[in-house]
């Protein structure tokens, strides 16, 4: 009778309850591991963490709802919704980004809401309601079962606390036996999500911007020297081949919105071009063109392809620099060539504080933003995130036309991005058949679109003249198909499944280069978004010797010949690391001798921790390259076509 009084006792108690909605909620985030995410599991042990990461988590904050005698039941259901939102916001984001979101991510939400709409509905199913199944249950149970229970011990709390440490510990533990410096080297979120799962990542990440964000605080004119040291043991000279040979001309940049490589002289099953601008550029001899050239962006994606070209820095591992450290000091692009006498510009369809771009254009010297306030935004022309390219490029001209030259501009096109679908109205184009996977098939209107809006870019350029006095510089932003697409992707390039050192080449984006007079043609080495401002400003005759910077001259004879991704994986010629593993880029195959190539994955992972002690640090502000002044960010308002001045510099006493 004793023992079923227990029984009774245990099964109306607080304890109860909280045991089911730790089981219900284990079993929630265990099957989301397995459907939702692809965390490359390679052996038992992996499996046997995936399987135990959700407990600690669990039993830690279901725990704490044990410190209330009166709304226990309440807190751990609440509990119980945040914790399933936070999980589904990461499935969600992953769907997409193939990543997992940050603290940073969620700060960049408040300043992009509103625009992330069609976005997110295309993410988003029906069957998505099964994880938040546990809260339900959860819910009918406190009201029904256990609508009176028996108060617990609040001692309770600290057994399960202890429990949830030890069993933290022992997670950690052989997380740490099978990735050795798992939380110092955290470039890659995949794998702190592997090992410790998605809710104690969502922690550790949280104490690193705590960390991140004392450093500036903390950091000392001390810190630079040895970022300089590393610039200038790793400075690529110009080539004299091509040093200066664009002095004084006009500088555009197009940025072409998920545009990957592949597209490049990619046929439709009919033999039709999906690109036929683009692949022109690529063979007409006289621009160049690099097939080689990787996205190095983070969770940033376009922001950080801008931060990447206009610093030659690598962008955050979490989060924007956009978004975080828009107050920093920087030597960016704009205002070097705006002390040599360059207007500055970016044409943009979309509004200016999207990304924060009216606050950051300020800090990389900009003179004038011409955001969606300056173009027709009426329904037809507008798709996605702003302008449709075909207007946006239209109705650009006569504005990049009244800049004073020499110019510095920046076009930013939208069209061609998530989910691709394109209006009716504006394309003929075939869609894709790869298959049930419409984001894929539509890809290919979308780029197509994106094509002929940018050959009716060149055409007006050569019709008013400035295409013979203009360096012209289009680059792939990001990429536009993750990972969660590889089976359709199969279809698409024609192979059985996508492998580590496929998807690693789905990463390159085209950069072209046009220079008026000089001889381009098709080039091999490879490189990535960070190179492009030291090739550039050479051309124009500007040494970069002087300036902290972590790219190499793409056309210099001591370009090094590799890019590093954020997550600290790279490619080369001979040898392409993925998640740790170094495989032949040529042939796809591991290497026999893994240990072999540690060093060189030490030596460029020190790059990603030498940029980020700049930035993180603001180390920049300690800096004064020769011949540079620093800019104020004050010193320039964009007032809107209904200013008075419309956009201009603001001329002070410091300014000069």
């Amino acid at each position: 009778m004793e023992k079923v009084g227990l029984f009774k006792r245990i099964e109306k108690s607080h304890i109860a309850f909280f045991a089911i909605a730790v089981v219900l909620f284990w079993i929630k985030t265990y099957a989301a591991y397995q459907i939702e995410f692809k965390l490359g599991i390679d052996n038992n042990l992996q499996k046997f963490l995936l399987l135990i990461n959700p407990i600690s988590s669990a039993l830690f904050f279901f725990g704490l709802a044990l410190l209330s005698k009166k709304h226990t039941k309440k807190i751990m259901i609440i509990i119980n919704f945040i914790l399933s939102f936070l999980l589904y916001a990461n499935i969600a984001y992953y769907r997409f980004f193939n990543d997992f979101i940050t603290v940073p991510v969620i700060m960049q939400a408040k300043s992009n809401a509103g625009q992330l709409g069609d976005s997110a509905t295309n993410l988003m199913s029906v069957f998505d309601i099964f994880y938040f199944t546990d809260t339900i249950v959860l819910i009918v149970l406190a009201l029904t079962i256990f609508k009176k229970t028996i108060a617990h011990n609040r001692n309770s709390f600290k057994i399960i606390f202890l429990f949830a440490i030890t069993v933290f510990l022992f997670n950690l533990g052989l997380a740490e036996k099978d990735r050795p410096q798992l939380l110092s080297r955290s470039f890659d979120r995949n794998y702190l999500v592997k090992y410790l799962g998605t809710y104690n990542f969502t922690i550790f990440d949280a104490i690193q911007n705590i960390q991140a964000s004392s450093q500036r605080a903390l950091a000392s004119s001390s810190d630079i020297t040895n970022v300089e040291n590393y610039r200038k043991a790793n400075y690529a000279a110009p080539n004299p081949a091509y040093f200066g040979k664009a002095k004084g001309m006009n500088v555009i940049y197009v940025s072409l919105e998920s545009f990957q490589n592949f597209m490049i002289d990619y046929k439709m099953p009919n033999g039709q071009e999906v690109t036929p601008f683009l692949d022109s550029l690529a063979h007409d001899g006289n621009t160049f063109y690099f097939d080689n050239f990787y996205h190095q962006t983070g969770q940033g994606k376009t922001s950080d392809a801008e931060f990447l070209m206009e610093n030659s820095l690598y962008p955050l591992s979490q989060g924007a620099v956009f978004i975080n450290k828009d107050q920093n000091t920087y030597q960016a692009t704009p205002a070097i060539l705006g002390q040599q006498g360059y207007t500055s510009a970016v044409f943009h369809g979309n509004y200016k504080t999207f990304w924060n771009r009216n606050v950051m254009y300020k800090a990389l010297g900009y003179d004038k933003f011409f955001d969606a306030g300056y173009y027709d935004m009426s329904p037809g022309n507008i798709k996605n995130y702003g302008m449709k390219d075909k207007p946006y490029f239209q109705e650009s001209m006569p504005m990049l036309e009244s800049l004073k030259q020499p110019f510095y501009t920046k076009f930013i096109t939208l069209s061609n991005h998530f989910p691709f679908e394109m209006d009716p109205q504006d394309t003929t184009f075939p869609a894709g058949n790869f298959g049930d996977d419409p984001v894929v098939n539509d890809y290919f209107q979308s780029a197509h679109y994106m094509d002929d809006a940018l050959k009716q870019f060149f055409d007006s350029l050569k019709a008013d003249g400035l295409y013979d006095k203009t360096v012209i510089i289009l680059y792939g932003d990001h990429y536009g198909l993750s990972e969660n697409h590889n089976a359709a992707m199969a279809k698409v390039l024609g192979v059985p499944k996508i492998t580590p050192t496929i998807n690693a080449q789905l990463q390159e984006v085209p950069l072209f280069i046009h220079v008026p007079g000089v001889k381009g043609g098709v080039q091999h080495q490879y490189g990535g978004e960070v190179d492009v401002r030291p090739t550039l400003l050479h051309l124009l005759g500007i040494d970069t010797k002087d300036y902290i910077e972590f790219g190499s001259d793409l056309l210099s004879k001591e370009n090094r010949n590799w890019a590093l991704f954020r997550n600290g994986d790279y490619v080369s010629p001979q040898v392409t690391e993925v998640s740790g593993k170094f495989y032949n880029t040529n042939t796809g195959d591991l290497l026999p001798n893994q240990n072999a190539y540690k060093s060189i994955n030490d030596k460029v992972t020190a790059e990603l921790q030498m940029s980020d002690q700049v930035v993180n640090k603001d180390l920049l502000r300690f800096y004064s390259p020769k011949g540079f002044k620093p800019i104020n960010p004050n010193d320039y308002q964009y007032l809107g076509p209904k200013g008075k001045s419309k956009q201009s510099k603001v001329q002070t006493t410091a300014a000069e």
